[in-house]
């Protein structure tokens, strides 16, 4: 059914979002990228959810966009569809929570700028990623002609998008890009270990952390100088500042609460 093309699970304080269309790769589906915007929206209004992971069902975390339908679409429908896209990316950079993408198989495409989207990277070491856009004609969209310049350079980017060509986990490890690699069959367990430690960590930190490395890329020296003393005041104020000095005075685990 359309409505399992995403699939929802909450464990702990963490909220897990599956891909689902295993027999294409989890190519999107207007329905998929419109569920999870949704969930990815609602978050700030379920302050139990402090982090979320983004995984794939069956070979692969996602191919992207849905070859097999390509082409049959108006101008309208296209504009529609990277529109939906759009408000996908905006949905996740404005998630006051940490995101993390678990990536198996491939993530093309779109699928590989999905990941960029996310906070965090963590990979199967045989994962495989494209920019596949220009196989069939294409530009990057989903946000890929803005992440991926600037985490690899101008030059290199632009061969990731002419060529079109795979390229591994670990390359893209070395790069930076991918924040974790572990073996294929300890994904799912090491994806949760990490999602539950930011999950217990001081979340409005993190949110404000996310602003504050977004707003960098097109902010002056002056400008997050100023930000940072403006947003350092806020934070002193929260109550997981507080139980972080208490746990330091008393030699233990601070024991947060997102708050």
């Amino acid at each position: 059914m359309i409505k399992d093309h995403l699939l929802t699970e909450v464990t702990g304080n963490v909220l897990i979002l599956t891909l689902n269309r295993p027999e294409s790769l989890n190519a999107f589906s207007p329905e998929m990228i419109s569920n999870l915007t949704k969930e990815i929206k609602e978050i700030k209004e379920k302050p139990h959810i402090r982090a979320v992971v983004i995984k794939g069902s069956g070979r692969s975390f996602t191919a992207g966009g849905d070859v097999k339908s390509m082409g049959k679409a108006s101008a309208g429908q296209l504009y529609d569809h990277v529109g939906r896209m759009n408000d996908c990316i905006l949905a996740l950079d404005a998630a006051e929570v940490p995101v993390i993408a678990a990536v198996h198989g491939f993530a093309a495409g779109a699928g590989f700028n999905l990941a960029l989207a996310c906070d965090l990277i963590i990979a199967s070491e045989d994962s495989q990623f494209a920019m596949s856009f220009s196989q069939v004609g294409l530009i990057s969209d989903g946000g890929g002609s803005y992440f991926l310049p600037k985490l690899v350079g101008p030059h290199l980017a632009k061969q990731l998008f002419f060529s079109a060509e795979p390229i591994s986990a670990e390359r893209l490890y070395q790069l930076g890009i991918i924040n974790y690699l572990c073996p294929l069959d300890q994904l799912e367990e090491e994806t949760f270990t990490l999602a539950k430690k930011l999950a217990n960590g001081p979340t409005k930190a993190y949110g404000m952390m996310k602003k504050l490395v977004s707003h960098s890329f097109t902010a002056t020296l002056d400008e997050m100088l100023e930000q940072e003393r403006i947003t350092q005041t806020l934070m002193a104020s929260t109550e997981d500042h507080l139980e972080g000095i208490a746990a330091f005075k008393e030699k233990r685990k601070p024991e947060f609460t997102g708050n």
